[in-house]
């Protein structure tokens, strides 16, 4: 409370504080809520399938237009033609995923030292600074590039677009890439590769990084370089029509049939979607993924796919999503419009070699209309029909028609080659009487009855040898060993919602809420505030074991105070007239526990207002940076995940 009353600054009002404050939802009236304890659940061992409704909290829209702002002329590092042989595509007989990139190194931006060599400053309006990388490639298809990360503020702006192609840059705030690249520390890879962001492909041979400092911030104060790119040889672009009879390199075996043809399996083809990621190696490879319903249709993006495509935190994080990636009419062999891609990467929650599980909650919401696929985790009957939908070659849908011939005991040996034998085992042999599967096509599931059984570890299936077998993860052994505590949780309880950030320049403080609404209208209506993306997770409502965090609005400098501490709470209440009680806005943890992170907080001595932070990396580079910045510790905890 003393911290409160001597630092509590008095500034000029601004004139956006009434109408930010207006839209805030709280009215400085408290509203009772009863704590809502978990119920228990029965585990359940099927579900059906639910659509993402158009009415579903979508993430902000990532792509900016820069042709509205004033271009930066970049410094321009130009690598040669690839002069190393492509890995080859996995032939069947083996496991793996499609490859279709390879990494170059950089020795222009190998190092921090170097990197900030290259970087050319210019001063932007708000007083800070702006530079810009830009790489080309000769031939390339696409260009993912491997930021290596030791220090950046969380309220920089990282950039990235190709220079033909001005009105499309994604935008990230170095608070997100902070957090993902905790992610992979927590995951326990303290490497080079868990602190490297790679970023999303340009679909050209140039790929420009852009670079933008808040106020306050010198250069010399980042640490980040570009050591390595990876180089998309693969032509993942569709034909064209003077190009319809010609072979291309994503274009999948002839006996594949198109998926649109079969409008009875509508609902789990909008549950699949293609997979591109990139590994430790800066080796770029497809795959195929199903997202999963959970018992209580509670939205949350569960994703699956094969253990040999994604086993580690670090690869799930650069993991993009492409949505409805199919023909528009049966046969066209062009690509829907209503193609959506997503790249904030996913979290992994379980993997596993003993059934090629690998099982993941997406980082971001999938788009509308996309379906949550109906589930069955009994074992199978022999004989029974079943149904494959995946991404051969990485190429538009695709279905197989087939039928479950065996359980079988499969063992990888070395690479991409295994070996299955027997009649028992945690994997299904599957043949195809129609279609087949190729490389890309690995992680994808098959569907008996309109639910998914299993998931795609490898085969010799070819077009030429309908006898030849695939062979299938087993969901409901994976299912059992653990997935089962995400899709059928013992208990159940109001979820955790997403609480955002943004950067008012105009004060240099931070704003948070939890509502999507107040996010969109922030965005809309105040450019002052910079969205800076999820800061963390918190509870939407009362539950058990959770206290309320208040929200103050300052009418004297425009800055919001938060607080989980009722005792601060109510002596903010009394002895400062122009903190406006917003009321509860989420729910968190006073203590450690649960899962839950330590939220930080820090003073600014300069002008009175807060600052918070879930991350660690965040909070040690403003220690390190900031002097007028006085740390007061962990005050509340809540959630790097929903």
């Amino acid at each position: 409370m003393q911290l409160v009353l001597r630092r509590v600054g008095s500034l000029a009002v601004l004139a956006v504080a009434s109408v930010l404050a207006a839209c805030g939802g709280g009215s400085g009236t408290e509203v009772a809520q009863a704590a809502v304890a978990p119920s228990a659940k029965a585990l359940v061992y099927s579900v059906e399938s639910r659509e993402q409704p158009a009415s579903a909290v979508q993430d902000v829209a990532r792509l900016k237009d820069r042709s509205v702002r004033v271009a930066i002329a970049p410094a321009r590092i130009a690598l040669g033609p690839l002069d190393q042989s492509k890995d080859a595509a996995v032939e069947s007989g083996g496991i793996g995923p499609r490859q279709i990139g390879t990494p170059r190194s950089v020795s222009q931006t190998s190092t921090a030292s170097a990197t900030l060599q290259q970087l050319q400053w210019t001063p932007t309006a708000n007083g800070g600074r702006i530079a810009a990388l830009s790489f080309s490639a000769d031939g390339a298809h696409g260009i993912r590039l491997g930021v290596l990360v030791r220090k950046l503020p969380g309220s920089a702006v990282l950039r990235v677009y190709s220079q033909a192609k001005p009105s499309a840059v994604f935008e990230i705030a170095g608070q997100e890439v902070l957090q993902i690249l905790e992610r992979n520390q927590t995951a326990g890879d303290a490497s080079d590769a868990g602190r490297t962001w790679w970023t999303p492909d340009t679909g050209g041979d140039e790929a420009t990084l852009e670079i933008e400092l808040p106020a306050g911030t010198p250069a010399s104060a980042i640490d980040l370089s570009v050591p390595r790119l990876s180089h998309i040889y693969a032509n993942l672009s569709l034909p064209t029509a003077d190009e319809f009879e010609q072979a291309k390199i994503n274009e999948s075996d002839t006996c594949n049939l198109d998926s649109t043809c079969y409008d009875e399996y509508a609902s789990q083809r909008n549950a699949v979607a293609r997979m591109i990621f990139v590994r430790d190696d800066g080796k770029a490879y497809l795959c195929t993924g199903t997202l999963l319903n959970d018992r209580d249709g509670t939205g949350t993006p569960y994703f699956i796919s094969a253990n040999h495509c994604i086993s580690t935190q670090t690869v799930a994080s650069t993991l993009r999503t492409d949505w409805f990636y199919r023909s528009p009419s049966c046969n066209s062999r062009t690509l829907s419009s209503s193609t959506t891609a997503r790249t904030g990467g996913a979290t992994l929650l379980y993997a596993t070699a003993s059934s090629d599980t690998s099982f993941l909650r997406l980082n971001e919401a999938p788009p509308a209309g996309a379906v949550f696929a109906a589930w069955n985790a009994n074992p199978q009957a022999l004989g029974g029909a079943l149904v494959g939908i995946h991404h051969p070659a990485g190429d538009l849908q695709k279905i197989s028609f087939g039928n479950l011939a065996s359980l079988s005991n499969c063992t990888s040996l070395s690479g991409t080659n295994f070996t299955c034998s027997g009649t028992s085992g945690n994997f299904y042999r599957v043949t195809w009487s129609q279609g087949t599967t190729e490389g890309g096509s690995s992680g994808s599931g098959i569907f008996s009855g309109g639910a998914l059984v299993g998931t795609l570890y490898g085969g010799s299936a070819v077009c030429t040898n309908k006898a030849s077998s695939d062979f299938y993860g087993r969901f409901d052994v994976a299912y059992n060993a653990a997935i089962k505590d995400w899709l059928s949780p013992a208990t159940s309880a109001s979820g955790r919602t997403a609480v955002y950030r943004f950067f008012n320049s105009s004060t240099g403080s931070h704003f948070f809420t939890a509502s999507a609404g107040e996010r969109d209208f922030v965005i809309n209506t105040y450019p002052a505030f910079a969205y800076e993306g999820v800061a963390f997770y918190a509870y939407g409502g009362a539950t058990a074991g959770q206290s309320a965090v208040y929200r103050f609005f300052n009418k004297s400098n425009g800055a919001h105070f938060y607080t989980i501490d009722a005792g601060e709470r109510d002596f903010v209440r009394a002895t400062y007239p122009s903190f406006e009680d917003e009321g509860p806005i989420w729910y968190a943890q006073t203590g450690a526990g649960n899962g839950s992170t330590a939220i930080y907080r820090f003073f600014n001595k300069s002008n009175g207002t807060h600052f918070y932070t879930i991350s660690q990396g965040e909070r040690d580079f403003v220690q390190a940076t900031y002097p007028v910045y006085q740390y007061e510790g962990p005050v509340y905890y809540a959630w790097t995940a929903n």
